[in-house]
């Protein structure tokens, strides 16, 4: 029997979580492999104990954590800021797995149960981890709630109470049928019934995105259904496994088991075959599979196609639509968001900077009220947050920048009117050495130009124009910049070659050790909207988008010559802003 060790590693926000940590039994020459174990809702690391010696796998080490709020880990029980933080935590866990333990994170196998499954399938959705495999036992997409309408009704309370607990109702023998397990669970004093209604529905939420849009998942992956589940529907979980992109992918279902996949009696038969299948994926070479021309086939190249397409005239839908862009035109004429938005493109810089700055303005209160939900839109919300998180990681790149003791020379190629970049650089000790804004549009270059002023930067700060996809213009870049910036541009345009040639124009202008802060948005719930009833900066044209999803815009960004470091993503996985460094 393996001891565990009592551990903990510091999340983003600083707080403590506590992990258990089973050293591999290994010869010296072994490579060092890891098994991340994330436990279901209610529970902590500990239930998963038994793994570490039932698996069979001496050679690898094995971890599990203990979420926010649960087990030996702080927090309100059963809760977390958000589904998002927790799904970050994840993230954070296994980066400090790497650096802690030593552990590379293609070496690393995540086996993940219900909510812990969950947060896992989103996780690696959003943030294409590059480990060995996923197993995912039981995942809790969709949660048997039994009470008709539940769903709405705990969005109608939490509404009107804001967050707020709901026990669990499930009783431990509807868990499993080995009667120890049950009684090692009523004597547990680390089990907790609450859940928070935060976690509930954005549980919910994120499983509804994650089995969506499975396809974006590509990498091994086993499923374990049980076949007698109590707690959790089958359908969801089937419907994942069906969409996932993964190449490799295993189901296996299970007649009879409960709820609790890894914790059952019969077992016996179901954890050889992860251990088969891990042990597989080891052997065989880790090759993901090539987006590069993710937009010329595929999942999101067929979206884009159909949603560019018009639809038959007079269709329900094509009347719906035409309903939706008259009401916008009559909002037009009320609320100057989105009278904006017709006139420069709702797409366009001048429109991003109306956002950012979310002051709703239009003729009289009901103006203002039209202009406000205008602004309050999920994808604007995004956007918003997006500003943020660009803005922390070009502070994080301009810190590193400084301990290396090099100069720091920022180049925006596509900056609207370049309020995040100036905004975001006010609340630095000590401002950059040069900052570059370009933008195709003379309209945002004047605009940017007087912000300049505005913001006091006219020393160190110009603005030019300047195409973002002429790889001669970027290369040749004076001065030369350490920190490139492209945000909120590729997710414009549909074509990866497009892409590929500003990404080696940048390429060749920023120096090796150098850094860039890219973009991306995997997600949107709106495209259909957007694409339906919003006009974009190029002559009114549908503004119809292209999604692509985080691993193919890590492949783009890494064809040319780039490194991802780290990445921020907006609590409703739609945007994405990731920190790279120029390698040889």
């Amino acid at each position: 029997m393996r001891q565990a060790q009592s551990l903990h590693f510091s999340t983003h926000d600083g707080v403590e979580l506590h992990y258990r940590y089973w050293p591999a039994i290994r010869s010296e020459h072994q490579p060092r492999r890891a098994v991340v174990m994330f436990h279901r809702g209610h529970e902590h690391g500990g239930r998963l104990a038994h793994l570490a010696d039932e698996l069979d796998m001496s050679g690898y080490d094995f971890f599990a954590w203990d979420a926010r709020g649960h087990g030996q880990s702080p927090g309100a029980r059963g809760d977390s800021p958000s589904f998002a933080t927790s799904v970050r935590d994840v993230q954070t866990f296994i980066e400090h797995i790497q650096t802690r333990h030593g552990i590379a994170e293609d070496n690393t196998v995540v086996l993940a149960q219900s909510v812990g499954a969950v947060l896992i399938a989103t996780w690696a959705h959003d943030y294409a981890p590059k480990v060995r495999c996923l197993v995912l036992a039981s995942p809790a997409f969709k949660v048997k709630l039994y009470v008709p309408f539940a769903r709405p009704g705990l969005q109608l309370m939490k509404a009107a109470r804001g967050n707020f607990f709901v026990n669990s109702y499930v009783k431990p023998r509807l868990l499993t049928h080995d009667p120890e397990r049950v009684a090692s669970y009523v004597a547990d004093p680390l089990i907790s019934r609450p859940i928070s209604v935060t976690m509930l529905l954005g549980l919910y939420e994120a499983a509804d995105r994650v089995v969506a849009d499975a396809q974006a998942i590509q990498l091994p992956t086993q499923l374990l259904v049980s076949g007698a589940d109590l707690v959790v529907e089958r359908a969801p979980q089937e419907q994942f496994f069906e969409r996932l992109g993964s190449a490799r992918k295993e189901l296996h279902l299970l007649p009879g088991f409960f709820h609790d996949t890894l914790g059952e009696r019969d077992r016996g038969h179901v954890l050889p075959r992860i251990k088969r299948f891990v042990e597989h994926c080891f052997d065989a070479p880790l090759a993901a599979p090539s987006l590069l021309d993710a937009d010329q086939s595929g999942a999101s190249c067929a979206e884009a196609e159909s949603l560019a397409a018009k639809l038959p005239r007079n269709s329900p839908r094509d009347l719906y639509w035409r309903a939706t862009r008259a009401g916008l035109r009559l909002g037009k004429g009320m609320a100057d968001g989105v009278k904006l938005g017709f006139d420069t493109g709702f797409d366009s810089g001048s429109t991003l900077d109306y956002v950012y700055r979310n002051q709703a303005t239009g003729k009289g209160k009901l103006g203002q009220m039209i202009d406000r939900n205008y602004l309050d839109a999920i994808g604007w919300r995004g956007i918003r947050q997006r500003k943020l998180h660009v803005e922390e990681l070009l502070r994080e790149a301009i810190r590193r920048l400084r301990e290396q003791g090099r100069t720091v020379d920022i180049v925006d190629i596509a900056a609207g009117h370049g309020r995040y970049i100036l905004e975001a650089l006010q609340e630095l000790e000590q401002l950059p050495d040069s900052i570059l804004l370009r933008d195709y549009s003379e309209l945002n270059v004047q605009q940017g130009t007087a912000l300049i002023a505005e913001k006091g930067l006219g020393d160190i700060a110009r603005f030019v124009q300047g195409d973002a996809f002429d790889r001669q213009s970027l290369a040749t870049l004076e001065p030369r910049p350490s920190l490139a910036v492209v945000s909120g541009l590729y997710e414009l345009f549909a074509s990866n070659q497009m892409v590929s040639t500003s990404l080696a124009g940048l390429a060749d202008a920023v120096e090796t050790g150098g850094y860039l802060v890219y973009t991306g948005q995997p997600w949107h719930p709106q495209l259909e909207m957007i694409a339906r009833a919003l006009t974009s900066h190029r002559g009114g044209q549908a503004w119809v988008m292209r999604r692509r999803s985080q691993a193919e815009m890590d492949q783009l960004v890494a064809a040319a010559g780039f490194r991802k470091i780290t990445q921020r993503i907006d609590e409703w996985g739609i945007f994405s802003v990731s920190l790279a460094q120029r390698v040889e």
